[in-house]
């Protein structure tokens, strides 16, 4: 009875607030009538590593995402979902939710991904409106959030979205009025749906730029936030070359970025999880434009690509971050920035899709336990036990270059015995299965830049 009254009397608060009463009044009684409990993807408890299967992301596109392709690859899907589709250039508009205003359905888009098993993290994006063209920021902002968070939220019969990001880069808004914005449309989604989960836009240790807001702009704003997002891409430099390095590269900022991140959490915003919501390389088989900005533009081999998202996702999980999130799912082979950053080609796998899918079947019930050596320029073998029966183990090895070096190491099994070994594949029908035996306790790798799994079962004796 409580709970009935609490949602009638926000019902009616939103109702005099809005200013279109009969308009929305029947779709949020409905919604309200039909609360269901709710199980969305929980967080582990600190210090937890997370499962592979909770920790592996990628990043799609309302009505071009094929969920059924992708759902190989991984179970957390984000979207880019524009603002200025739900309510056209009119701030004021109430949104007519499960349709956008320009009559995209919400339901067909995020219920199909749903029924893949992909748990939605939205971007709400606000790229086409610019700060002049709020009615009234305030307001409008808080009614959005509200609308979005009773209709697709977790606590609701739709239960659909389990996450929302209030913004992606929106860098043309100034740090006073994205933090407005940020702080009404956080509290409607609040009221709305306390269950959902509310994430802040690719956000930076530094200053605020074209494409982050620094994380001063959320500072005393901690309830109103569950998770930091931030962008990270291994950019030895930028224009003109934009030309990316290997993830283990210790003289760029890839990793360096993360640890800032999680330093500042550990000072300003304890116990704040923090996802990676965008990383990515791109491989085009195209040269890139003989003039103009992306003439020198550098990307990388479609082979690379593919070690340095799968390592990327290894490096990842070894630090405080609670989930990360692969850029792109598709591409149309353009040899420009973020233009070749796709798992598939026009739809069509590359080798980036086979050696990803390949990491979630093999490392989806498994969470980072040590890294067992960690020598830069030389050997990387990470452990990895399974969530529910600790006696099995995975380590993964391989060298953390990117200029094709390759090795030789011995690895104790200490007892243990060895099930199988697989090398990450890149082709559909290439086997990952490699011929790896023990012998004297020991296994003989020949490793590379594409990490070789060893499965491995602890053996317990018999009381």
């Amino acid at each position: 009875m409580f709970n009935m009254l609490l949602c009638l009397c926000r019902i009616w608060v939103i109702t005099f607030l809005s200013r279109h009463t009969v308009l929305f009044l029947l779709p949020l009684i409905l919604p309200v009538c039909l609360i269901l409990p709710f199980s969305a993807r929980s967080e582990p408890a600190s210090g937890l590593k997370p499962v592979f299967r909770d920790f592996m992301g990628i990043c799609g596109h309302t009505v071009q995402f094929r969920p059924k392709l992708y759902s190989a690859t991984c179970q957390l899907v984000r979207d880019y979902h524009g603002f200025g589709w739900d309510v056209g250039k009119d701030t004021h508009y109430w949104p007519q939710f499960p349709f956008a205003r320009n009559r995209v359905d919400w339901d067909q888009v995020y219920g199909s991904w749903k029924e893949e098993g992909f748990d939605i993290n939205v971007s709400i994006m606000f790229n086409n409106i610019s700060m002049e063209q709020w009615t009234d920021l305030e307001k409008d902002a808080y009614t959005y959030g509200f609308a979005f968070a009773r209709v697709f939220g977790p606590s609701f019969i739709r239960n659909l979205v389990t996450a929302a990001e209030i913004g992606n880069e929106p860098g043309h808004y100034d740090d006073a009025t994205y933090r407005k914005l940020f702080m009404n449309m956080a509290q409607g989604m609040r009221t709305g749906d306390p269950g959902i989960k509310i994430v802040t836009c690719n956000a930076t240790t530094e200053e605020s730029g074209k494409y982050a807001k620094s994380l001063a702009c959320f500072k005393g704003l901690e309830h109103l936030y569950d998770a930091i997002s931030i962008h990270v891409y291994a950019f030895v430099e930028n224009w003109p070359t934009w030309r990316r390095s290997f993830p283990e590269d210790p003289e760029i900022d890839y990793l360096k970025t993360v640890e800032k991140t999680i330093a500042w959490r550990n000072e300003y915003a304890k116990g704040k999880p923090i996802w990676i919501t965008e990383f990515g390389w791109d491989s085009s088989t195209k040269e890139p434009p003989q003039e103009g900005t992306f003439a020198k533009w550098e990307g990388v081999s479609d082979t690379q690509q593919a070690q340095y998202l799968v390592r990327s996702f290894l490096v990842f999980s070894k630090m405080d971050v609670k989930r990360a999130y692969m850029y792109f799912f598709d591409d149309s082979d353009q040899p420009h920035v973020h233009g070749s950053s796709g798992l598939t080609r026009d739809f069509q796998p590359k080798p980036s899709f086979y050696a990803v899918s390949h990491l979630y079947r093999t490392l989806g019930e498994y969470r980072f336990k040590g890294a067992v050596v960690e020598k830069a320029g030389e050997l990387f073998v990470y452990e990895f036990v399974h969530g529910e029966e600790p006696g099995q183990r995975i380590l993964a090895v391989w060298s953390p270059t990117g200029s094709g070096q390759k090795g030789t190491t011995k690895i104790p099994l200490n007892g243990a015995t060895l099930l199988s070994a697989e090398r990450t594949p890149m082709t559909e029908d290439e086997s990952p299965i490699v011929d790896i035996r023990a012998q004297d306790d020991n296994v003989l790798i020949h490793y590379d830049e594409s990490p070789i799994f060893l499965m491995i079962k602890d053996n317990v004796a018999e009381l």
